[in-house]
């Protein structure tokens, strides 16, 4: 028998964050226990652009403890932790002395002790903090630093370690008696004295900096959301999974500092999680933005903008940098991730935001964006084009593949972790490889840049990308159908093609995504559909990563079983824009379902175990990110999807596909600046007004 890790081990593996309370305000953020009590374990601490301002915030009254009794969210960025003190003289159990503590992300918290009995009160209150000013990166492989030394101040505690620098004071109420010490400072407020229905409160702060903080790192933003605000009228569980969605996605708004938008605002964009990456991510940050475009162009716009500034132009291995290529993710500083891998603050290690790029911008084109807007970013899109290209030409069979690279992830498409690709058997399957999903990726960008330029009056141009394309998909057609000795259908598209144009078998999520990009034909759209919505993948509670049916699944491996959110959602886009509503609502039943045990606010990824009629909820997966970017967009993607609306600028047509089995009415959608109102009629008729001069809808 395999004897459990003892807490020394332990302690070197990433935290948990199933059972940890997050507030979020971009670049700042909390982690906490449940019960309030910050001791420095695990991921406790108030955060600010990607490092640990403090670790313990210990709360004592009379020395002890108050009894935690309860946590409410008070919204994304703020929580409520509620606590009582008692007195075995009381001779009662009712609680008499409440303890409140409401923390927010930035760096805020208000401790108000509360007397509800009917005898005055003396209390000593004190609180210990200690920091280790280490970064997000160290924090997430486990690593704790040593304690910073501390410094007292008039109502404060200040620590400072090469160039970091954390403070916390109490800004109001009484004043505090402060100590310092090597590891840790207190602040103590003696014989706190509270007659009978009365209060006495404290307000701290927790501030801190850099002196080496890197120029145009993302800032918070100054100006409201780039998106419309939406009414949705229907479905519970829809309407639900919008709003939290969208107060989520609200928390995790960056701002670029090196540009401003139109008319002076910013340049927004959204950032991947919270805690792990609250930063701009290429891949999540486009699939947020792509979600959210029926609220309008102006995310996309701030995405689009914020990785062209950093868009690549010249050949950096560390960096993994090439002309063109986009920005895979940005830290403040190089760090060290844990299990070896080492990324630099500007990476650009990821095959897919670079075609995805190109989509999200003749995405928002369709949708509206101005048209000086989508010339300016043109360029960029043709760079990132032209990288994708080069990219395929790398390889004999003109397929986008990715390649292993010293210190940097092993795998880069969106499921990137070391064990991500397994085969029918299993086994695990390294790099070179060329994603099924990231073909589709770039046919899709090749296409869609066509009909930009096309009706830019690039003809030519236009055409050489749509004979590209067209061999792309035919090398597609000929390396990545595998046949199925037993499923629901005949065959499935293979996770992956190897160097050696062998296929990586196993059914698995992937498929989901070939479903909108135009690379597979009706013929194989059916054969995916029957697949997806098929028990091997689909869990009951949404999408599975990994088929169950194959060696190698486990419902909580991250890539190998588990159910994504985003994934979902994108499966669920893709079938019904090419009409299979049936499979569509298997899947979007599963997760709104789920949906309802997560209060909405829905995790980067959960347990993918079967759904029973007596089965228990869904769980979180343990380390997940919640908010999480793509996670919070995917319900406008869910809502879209069920609404079947794709515009298409070039024609000035809004198809209007309802997929929906029950009546829904959406009021203020946007479409190139105007607000659209959008229902679904209780005999499954879709209907649209407000739209933009010169447009009309088709029924799909």
């Amino acid at each position: 028998m395999q004897e459990p890790l003892d807490p020394s081990a332990r302690a070197h593996l990433q935290p948990l964050l199933h059972d940890v309370v997050l507030c979020v305000t971009a670049p700042a953020f909390t982690a906490s226990p449940r019960d309030g009590q910050l001791t420095g374990a695990r991921v406790d601490g108030f955060y600010d652009h990607d490092r640990r301002l403090l670790h313990t915030l210990h709360l004592l009254v009379d020395g002890r403890e108050p009894e935690p009794i309860g946590v409410q969210p008070l919204g994304p960025d703020r929580v409520k932790f509620t606590a009582v003190h008692r007195y075995t003289q009381d001779g009662t159990d009712d609680p008499s002395v409440l303890v409140e503590r409401t923390r927010a992300a930035r760096g805020t918290e208000s401790l108000t002790v509360r007397n509800t009995g009917t005898r005055t009160r003396r209390l000593d209150v004190s609180l210990t903090a200690a920091t280790d000013l280490v970064t997000v990166a160290d924090v997430k492989r486990g690593h704790r630093g040593p304690a910073v030394p501390c410094t007292a101040g008039p109502r404060s505690l200040s620590w400072t370690s090469d160039g970091e620098h954390a403070r916390l004071e109490a800004v109001s109420g009484s004043v505090p008696e402060v100590s310092a010490g090597p590891a840790r400072g207190t602040l103590v407020w003696r014989s706190v004295v509270l007659p009978a229905n009365s209060c006495w409160t404290v307000r701290l702060t927790v501030s801190g900096g850099t002196d080496t903080a890197p120029a145009g790192h993302p800032v918070a933003p100054r100006t409201p959301a780039p998106w419309a605000e939406p009414t949705v009228h229907g479905d519970a569980r829809l309407v639900a999974l919008v709003r939290r969605g969208l107060e989520d996605l609200d928390a995790l708004r960056l701002a670029d500092p090196l540009g401003t938008g139109a008319d002076d605002g910013e340049d927004q964009f959204v950032a991947a999680g919270c805690p792990w990456f609250l930063t701009l991510f290429g891949r999540d940050s486009i699939w947020a933005a792509r979600m959210m475009l029926p609220l309008g162009t102006g995310l996309a716009r701030g995405t689009l903008w914020a990785l062209a500034r950093r868009q690549g132009t010249e050949h950096h291995d560390f960096r993994e940098e090439a002309p063109g290529r986009i920005l895979h993710e940005l830290r403040p500083a190089d760090a060290q991730h844990g299990h070896g891998l080492s990324l630099p603050s500007r990476y650009y290690g990821s095959v897919d935001a670079t075609p995805l790029f190109v989509t999200l911008l003749v995405d928002a084109w369709n949708w509206g964006m101005p048209d000086a807007d989508v010339d300016a970013l043109l360029p960029a899109a043709e760079r990132a084009m032209e990288w994708v290209r080069q990219s395929c030409a790398q390889d004999g069979d003109q397929l986008l593949r990715y390649h292993s690279r010293s210190g940097g992830l092993r795998h880069q498409s969106w499921k990137d972790s070391a064990d991500a690709v397994r085969d029918a058997e299993g086994r695990h399957v390294g790099p070179p490889l060329a994603v099924c999903e990231v073909q589709g990726y770039a046919y899709e960008a090749a296409v869609g840049l066509a009909g930009l330029l096309h009706h830019r009056g690039r003809h030519d141009r236009a055409a050489e990308l749509r004979d590209w394309a067209a061999s792309l998909r035919k090398r597609f057609d000929e390396l990545f159908w595998v046949p199925a000795a037993s499923g629901p259908a005949a065959r499935y598209p293979a996770v992956a093609v190897g160097e050696d144009g062998q296929a990586v078998t196993g059914p698995a999520s992937n498929m989901g995504h070939l479903l909108s990009t135009g690379i597979i034909d009706a013929t194989g759209s059916k054969d995916v559909a029957a697949w997806l919505a098929a028990p091997g993948l689909s869990s009951g509670w949404g999408l599975r990563s990994r088929s169950a049916d194959v060696p190698g699944f486990n419902p909580f491996s991250y890539h190998g079983g588990a159910v994504w959110t985003h994934d979902t959602a994108i499966a669920v886009s893709g079938l019904c824009s090419a009409g299979h509503r049936r499979e569509a609502l298997v899947l979007a039943e599963g997760l709104l379902d789920a949906s309802t045990h997560f209060d909405h606010r829905m995790p980067e990824l959960y347990g993918g175990e079967a759904r029973e009629p007596s089965s228990p909820p869904p769980l979180p997966y343990p380390a997940t990110c919640r908010p999480q970017g793509w996670s919070a967009a995917s319900g406008m993607a869910l809502l879209t999807a069920l609404l079947g609306l794709r515009p298409d600028a070039a024609r000035r047509v809004l198809t209007v596909a309802p997929a929906h089995p029950a009546p829904l009415l959406v009021e203020g959608l946007a479409l190139a600046g105007n607000t659209l109102h959008v229902e679904v009629t209780a005999a499954g008729e879709g209907k649209c007004s407000g739209l933009p001069a010169g447009w009309r809808v088709e029924n799909g």
